[in-house]
């Protein structure tokens, strides 16, 4: 079936797109020909191994031609490709490798500190661990072979099992189709734009499902440029994205903190990155002066990426500020009472719920039932509001409330506010146990280099944002090295009440 599976996109695009780059990472280019040549031989090496439809094949490389090699050299030949975080410690690689049953595992010798050879040693045997490739040059595939197993991958066939980065409860593997995670990129590359002449740059790891779906099978489908940087100098990516030039730009605002400082920023042409999420690195005419009033997105992996977006990239009325959109084609949504599952009203808070053709098909080892309701609905945790023109709301997810005298408090309702107050500061909020109340609300703020704060003037400036409720009674003013953080790199819930122990 042309075009539903990657094989065919990339053999496709290949004699289309030839030199085109597909991916500019730092000093590496890989075109699109080139990607389809190397994932060729990679096959043929993966074959010769016993691998086929069907078989698991982990991917350990940072964002870089070698993931994008091993991933499209797996997907081609029908075995199911799964994404190994770079950050995973020793016990968190051996738990995932052996959740998801891995048989053969491409990987690099190590990226930055960490050394996978000897990660990888320490780990041990693995019951169905039959190989373990590192960068190598692998020999000529036979490519009748090779030919006969791409003809056998069905849309219908398994392509990846992405494992969520487990911020709330252990990470858990998200199973996903050809055909579903393809279908879902196509919509998504019409509703933001993102045809054959554009640039992407993203500094989403290819690991999570933004990396894997929105940023690097995205790119494929519309025969673009994926543009990314590993480099440890912000001067060098800012140097990249100069001389590159890329168009569009999407991925974690934290993660590009040190190319916003920069001190070069200023005098950096930048002007081509006219849209995406990244504001504080674009140019200031395309930069906005209050990015609540920008629509955001809502993604999640169970989802395939994106569930909740808009066209529309100019600032929104007053009364539409922190909208995350409205479901894109495909998604059908509705918000619930998580108690009862009665719909709420209008401008209430309740649990969003979706269901679609571009939603997983289960999490692995567990069966359907186990992850949807009878009538299919997917209970994603998140808690939002919608309001009558249908756009939504992120309030919080679902166990992240603090309740405090009987009142609920979303912790993202307090961090944005405090991020306004304090043109922009970094918070994060929770609740801290208390005889009287329950809990009290708490902020922890993330202090920069050469950076103060005045907790008197926030508190009074936080009255005309949030209820006196709201406010937080306690506040731990901290350097960004003391706020825990799981391998993932993301904020460590459990932890996070430690930096009150001091």
């Amino acid at each position: 079936m042309p075009e539903h599976t990657v094989g065919a996109i990339l053999r496709a695009r290949a004699q289309a797109r030839g030199d085109h780059p597909l991916l500019i990472c730092d000093a590496d280019r890989l075109s699109y020909a080139e990607a389809e040549r190397r994932s060729a031989l990679l096959a043929g090496e993966l074959i010769g191994r016993g691998a086929g439809k069907g078989s698991h094949v982990g991917v350990l490389y940072p964002n870089g031609p070698g993931f994008v090699v091993a991933a499209l050299a797996a997907a081609r030949i029908g075995a199911t490709v799964i994404p190994i975080s770079t950050m995973a410690t020793a016990p968190e690689m051996r738990e995932q490798l052996a959740h998801a049953d891995v048989e053969i595992l491409l990987a690099a010798e190590g990226y930055r500190s960490h050394d996978y050879r000897q990660r990888l040693a320490e780990i041990g045997d693995l019951p169905l661990l039959r190989h373990v490739l590192f960068a190598t040059e692998p020999a000529p595939a036979d490519t009748g072979l090779l030919t006969a197993l791409e003809d056998d991958v069905d849309p219908a066939d398994v392509l990846a099992i992405i494992y969520t980065s487990g911020s709330t409860s252990a990470p858990k593997g998200v199973v996903h189709t050809h055909a579903g995670l393809l279908e879902h990129q196509r919509v998504l590359n019409e509703i933001r734009g993102l045809g054959a002449e554009e640039k992407l740059f993203s500094n989403s790891p290819f690991f999570w499902i933004g990396g894997f779906a929105f940023s690097l099978l995205a790119t494929l489908l519309a025969g673009a440029t994926l543009v990314c940087s590993n480099a440890v100098d912000a001067a060098e990516t800012l140097d990249l994205l100069e001389a590159e030039k890329p168009t569009m730009t999407n991925g974690f605002v934290a993660g590009i903190a040190a190319l916003a400082r920069h001190p070069s920023l200023p005098g950096r042409d930048l002007s081509s990155m006219r849209r995406g999420n990244l504001y504080p690195i674009m140019a200031p005419d395309t930069r906005p002066a209050d990015a609540e009033l920008r629509h955001t997105m809502l993604g999640m992996t169970e989802a395939g990426s994106v569930i909740l977006a808009d066209p529309d990239e100019s600032d929104q009325p007053e009364h539409r500020r922190g909208s995350f959109g409205r479901p894109v084609p495909g998604f059908e949504v509705k918000v619930i009472d998580p108690d009862t599952g009665a719909p709420v009203a209008t401008d209430e808070v309740g649990e969003l719920c979706a269901r679609g053709p571009f939603m997983m098909e289960r999490y692995y080892k567990r069966s359907r039932e186990q992850c949807f309701d009878p009538d299919n609905w997917f209970h994603t945790g998140d808690l939002v509001r919608t309001d009558a023109d249908g756009y939504h709301y992120f309030v919080g997810r679902r166990g992240a409330m603090i309740k405090t005298a009987g009142a609920n408090v979303a912790p993202a309702e307090v961090e944005r506010a405090i991020a306004k107050v304090t043109g922009g500061g970094v918070a994060h909020v929770l609740g801290l146990p208390d005889a009287e109340r329950g809990q009290v609300v708490a902020a922890v703020i993330e202090l920069t280099d050469g950076a103060e704060f005045d907790e008197t003037a926030v508190r009074e400036r936080l009255r005309d944002e949030l209820s006196a409720y709201k406010i937080p009674r306690r506040f731990a003013v901290v350097p960004g090295s003391r706020i825990p953080v799981l391998s993932s790199g993301k904020i460590d819930p459990a932890r996070l009440s430690e930096v009150f122990d001091d």
